[in-house]
């Protein structure tokens, strides 16, 4: 049985034109339009799994036909506010939402659960929110069963005071590895992912042209990723390589960003793209 993903969202924090950027890539998006408007990062697993939640997951509802009353299980990879945007879990309650079954639980790092214990005791109507949007933290390299899957969440080299968290998620004997925002992985992900076939690969390039490494990637960033996976046994000839999250700042627009892909065997992604494997 084939896994799938859709990519809801695949641009870096400001969204791509950037909300309030005049540069040469944000003019040129406005104006091609299609595959180069990007909003923020969200995907979806088979449809019951979702992955963060930005701002503008409402517009994925929208656009994309994500059934979030459905949705019980989001994982957070980090609480930046392109990736986590709480308030709309009010409108998950009474009042708000008529025919609401289930709780909708949020798993992901210590600065998650933190957060939402803030965001909720803030509230005068915590105990309903409660009973409607629930949080569970998760360990690094310590698995969980979420929704029918096997998650075991990964460390990112990403922002240095907060636990960010990248994703091998298991069903179906299918392997998905969910790799942003990060730059090249740390040590103890690389020496976890070792001898571990990976049948679909996700890789953060938000600096496209540049090299960065250390926060975010860039293509040559990805490469050097790819190599090294390969190297240890996680690529290999049926592997799909998918790149996300990209920034208006890396400065090549969709058709430019598949021509040095499209050597490598990449799938570049975009808005409302799928993908099975």
């Amino acid at each position: 049985m084939n896994t799938n993903i859709q990519y809801l969202g695949t641009a870096a924090a400001e969204g791509w034109p950037g909300i309030f950027c005049r540069c040469e890539a944000c003019r040129n998006a406005r104006a091609l339009g299609g595959k180069n408007l990007r909003t923020r990062s969200q995907a979806v697993i088979d449809g019951t799994l979702l992955v963060d939640f930005p701002p503008d997951s409402y517009l994925h509802m929208l656009r994309d036909g994500l059934n979030l009353p459905d949705i019980h299980d989001i994982l957070i990879t980090h609480t930046h506010q392109d990736h986590f945007y709480p308030d709309d879990f009010l409108f998950r309650c009474g009042g708000f939402a008529s025919g609401v079954e289930g709780v909708l639980t949020l798993y992901g790092n210590d600065t998650l659960k933190r957060t939402y214990t803030r965001f909720v005791e803030d509230k005068p109507n915590r105990e309903i929110i409660k009973q409607r949007v629930a949080c569970r933290e998760l360990t690094e390299f310590v698995p969980a069963i979420i929704g029918g899957y096997r998650v075991t969440p990964l460390l990112a080299n990403h922002a240095k005071n907060e636990k960010c968290f990248l994703y091998e998620i298991e069903k179906n004997q299918k392997r998905l590895f969910y790799g942003n925002d990060t730059g090249y992985f740390p040590d103890a992900t690389w020496d976890y992912l070792v001898g571990r076939p990976l049948d679909l690969v996700s890789l953060d390039c938000t600096m496209l042209k540049f090299q960065e490494g250390t926060n975010h990637m860039g293509i040559a960033d990805v490469l050097e990723v790819c190599k090294r996976l390969e190297s240890i046994g996680c690529v290999h000839k049926d592997t799909r390589i998918v790149i996300t999250h990209f920034s208006h700042n890396g400065q090549l627009l969709h058709h430019e960003i598949e021509a040095l892909a499209n050597p490598h065997g990449w799938t570049v992604a975009y808005d409302g793209l799928n993908v099975s494997f």
